[in-house]
């Protein structure tokens, strides 16, 4: 009796600490905070990166009319990795048209380099009227460096070549021949061929003749990477203006030269064609100048060229550069400063045509460009 008693109490303590041991345990659960998910924090694109002239490589992404801004970012991206066969990005330009936030561009770039555990490329990003495909919301041109030479003797940069017509609605066909046939005398004048020629970009008023033009271009220039945009959506003038990037066939004898070929128009302002045999260029993201003032223009150019001079370059030798303005006051205004900072004697290669937006609201106008290494 006395062993039974005995283990009865103690079945009876053990149906009672059970349930306090399993609600003890619930309660301790239900006590501790959920692990905080901290967010990563995105690294910025850098002012600008060193890379081999002799290595430089050319892409496009595709258009695409899937999704809406972020997911045609990621996906052209995707697509320029593939198409690189390897060769390390090292700057995009993006032209964003629609609605979307251009600074995502920012991130997703940020996001996809990082997370390929990838160096980020130098990048600049401008908003412009259209891309010509019907819900296409981006397009982006990368430059890459190959694992072997490609281009022996280096680079030439073409500045744009373009016609115009002060009536905005005038057919953008016959501007897009005129642009195209200057090209072909600027490429002559480089020493190089038509099928030398790498990129092609065209900025037009209007799309409407966009495919007649693309059929222009590629009969023309078949192995260059094309691409072709609406400068904005309200055009200011009839236009139609394209810049290339052509390899050169021969050594100039000098890392810069520029040249101003017969029939072309002669500026104090740029230079139609810079040959670069340097061994090394930097290409610079873009730097934008917040407001409106000269005094904003004037800081942008001293941003930019700090982050030359960090690299051992100087705005003093820059080859080609873009320029990005939003309104004819601010082109006229870009032009009266940027020769504090360029050489007079030697004016680069350039394209500056008055585009839609850019990722600042305060934004007036943006420049990137390429220059010698020292």
């Amino acid at each position: 009796m006395q062993r039974f008693g005995l283990l009865a109490l103690v079945c009876a303590v053990a149906v009672l600490v059970g349930p306090l041991d399993a609600k003890k345990k619930k309660k301790k659960g239900e006590d501790e905070e959920p692990q905080t998910q901290t967010l990563q924090i995105l690294k910025d694109p850098p002012n600008a990166v060193v890379a081999e002239t002799n290595r430089l490589v050319f892409h496009v992404s595709p258009l695409s009319a899937k999704g809406l801004l972020s997911q045609q970012v990621r996906d052209g991206l995707k697509a320029l990795l593939r198409s690189t066969g390897g060769a390390s990005i090292v700057k995009l330009r993006a032209f964003v048209a629609g609605s979307g936030d251009l600074r995502r561009v920012h991130d997703i770039v940020s996001e996809t380099f990082t997370d390929r555990k990838q160096p980020l490329p130098a990048l600049s990003t401008v908003q412009v009227g259209a891309l010509p495909l019907e819900g296409a919301q981006v397009v982006l041109e990368s430059t890459a460096v190959a694992k072997k030479d490609v281009n022996p003797f280096g680079l030439a940069f073409i500045s744009g070549q373009g016609a115009s017509s002060e009536q905005p609605l005038d057919p953008v066909l016959p501007l897009a021949q005129r642009a195209i046939d200057h090209l072909r005398s600027a490429v002559k004048a480089a020493g190089s061929e038509p099928a030398d020629v790498l990129r092609l970009t065209c900025f037009l008023s209007s799309l409407d003749q966009v495919q007649e033009i693309r059929r222009l271009a590629d009969t023309e220039y078949p192995g260059a990477a094309a691409n072709y945009v609406q400068l904005r959506r309200s055009p200011l003038n009839a236009v139609a203006e394209c810049e290339a990037v052509a390899r050169l066939r021969s050594s100039t004898g000098a890392k810069l030269h520029f040249v101003n070929p017969e029939g072309l128009s002669r500026s104090a302002n740029f230079s139609q064609v810079a040959l670069v045999s340097a061994p090394t260029v930097i290409l610079s993201g873009s730097q934008v100048s917040f407001g409106f003032q000269e005094a904003d223009a004037r800081l942008a150019f001293q941003r930019l060229d700090k982050a030359l001079d960090q690299l051992g370059g100087s705005l003093r030798e820059t080859a080609f550069s873009s320029l990005y303005p939003l309104s004819a006051g601010i082109a006229e205004q870009v032009r009266k400063v940027r020769f504090d900072f360029y050489d007079r004697a030697r004016p680069p290669a350039s394209t500056m045509l008055i585009f839609e937006g850019l990722p600042s609201m305060d934004a007036g106008f943006a420049v990137d460009v390429v220059a010698v290494k020292n």
